[in-house]
């Protein structure tokens, strides 16, 4: 949509503001399909524009679950108007500053941030099943076996086979390891919660040192450490150790139990395999290049993880043999 009619449609919803002072200047933002813009509207006052693809359902519910989360005191940016018709969402602006950008500030620093985040998604993470079965209708579909295994598939498909370029045969033989597809039934068989999804560093902006989620739209009920793996395994910010402990211990208001841990090894297994896959997909068939610079990373977290799994030492000789 060409930016004089995106002004058009922002001086129709919003005849307060000075038509001469309106700007608008769009804003790179990772792969997603939706396209971002900033709308100054004073020297002091600013809004966010986006504009989404009417074609992905997921899209369609962004408004619903922002709403949702501003209910349930969880900091999401509050939205100003949705035209479900042009596919247009005016919201409020939260600043440029994300958990991403402050990577190479002192863990002093970070830690305040990362615990701020912890808060927002404990919320999420707690509230009670009555309140997650009314949102039902707006989310897209739980996380259940079918739904683990096509993220392992989307691994092997585009990191091993379009980026690796690893034979057929190889990749058919670790797909058929009774272990993933056991990892993949026994998660499914877990209670589940309301998650974020894609909870990374990228998806978190900082204002006045209070987190705030974004690019909630793949909200729906699944595990709490999937969400904690997203972030503590977040191939984009590297974590050391004890961060990495001093947070989870953060989470869990204590140190966390064995069970816990375990099945917070195999979401980061599943997260990582989903993240490695997206990496593939978005760098060469979308050809966003920049994504591909964060797969060494994320392959070694992901040996790292795999390596603490049983039945997977295939797989953990396979990776470890990947140039």
């Amino acid at each position: 949509m060409r930016t004089e009619l995106l002004l058009r449609q922002t001086r129709r919803h919003f005849p307060r503001f000075n038509v001469d002072e309106i700007k608008i200047a769009p804003i790179e933002k990772g792969g997603s399909d939706r396209k971002f813009y900033r709308v100054r509207c004073s020297s002091e006052q600013s809004l966010i524009l986006v504009k989404y693809n009417l074609e992905r359902e997921e899209n369609r519910h962004y408004v619903e679950i922002a709403q949702f989360l501003e209910t349930h005191g969880i900091h999401a940016p509050r939205i100003y108007y949705h035209d479900a018709d042009e596919g247009l969402i005016w919201l409020e602006d939260l600043g440029e500053r994300d958990l991403f950008g402050y990577r190479n500030e002192p863990w002093l620093v970070r830690r305040a941030f990362y615990e701020s985040a912890l808060d927002e998604v404990r919320k999420l993470h707690q509230l009670p099943e009555s309140v997650c079965i009314e949102m039902h209708q707006h989310l897209p579909a739980e996380f259940n076996a079918a739904l683990y295994l096509w993220e392992q598939n989307y691994f092997f498909e585009n990191c091993l086979g379009r980026y690796f370029k690893i034979e057929t045969g190889t990749i058919d033989n670790l797909d058929a390891l009774p272990a993933l597809h056991h990892i993949a039934e026994k998660l499914a068989e877990l209670p589940r919660v309301l998650v974020h999804r894609d909870f990374q560093s990228q998806n978190i902006l900082v204002r006045n040192g209070q987190a705030y989620l974004i690019d909630f739209q793949g909200m729906r009920p699944g595990l709490a450490q999937y969400d904690l793996a997203s972030l503590l395994y977040d191939p984009y910010v590297e974590l050391t150790q004890a961060e990495h402990d001093e947070l989870l211990e953060y989470y869990c208001s204590e140190k966390p139990s064995a069970d816990f841990l375990e099945t917070l090894r195999l979401c980061a297994m599943q997260r990582l395999m989903q993240a490695l896959g997206a990496y593939g997909f978005l760098g060469l068939v979308k050809d966003y290049k920049h994504f591909l610079q964060h797969i060494p990373r994320a392959v070694q977290s992901l040996r790292e993880v795999v390596g603490k799994i049983d039945g997977l030492e295939l797989f953990d000789k396979f990776l470890a043999e990947l140039p």
